[in-house]
């Protein structure tokens, strides 16, 4: 159960607490990336005290963590193509 909390559940709250907070996609996502990513480093240096997993264990998962997080920026933003302004076609 704790795996499928720090590896989904938190990144994904991670990233929509970041867009209500900041309701700049760019910016939400920066945040929920790097929140996520020390997520990752933070969890396993407190549940591996004696050091069996090192900092390339993180490094690993980081990339699932950070999609998580900023699949739910993007969810919790909205279709990124509808809210573009293409200028004037006249």
């Amino acid at each position: 159960m704790e795996p499928f909390v720090v590896f989904f559940l938190l990144p994904v709250l991670f990233g929509i607490g970041a867009e209500l907070l900041l309701r700049d996609t760019r910016q939400a996502s920066l945040l929920a990336g790097l929140a996520s990513t020390v997520l990752v480093f933070v969890c396993l240096e407190l549940r591996d005290p004696e050091g069996t997993w090192n900092w390339l264990a993180a490094l690993l998962v980081a990339p699932l963590v950070i999609a998580f997080s900023l699949s739910a920026v993007l969810i919790c933003y909205g279709r990124t193509d509808a809210r573009k302004h293409h200028g004037n076609k006249a």
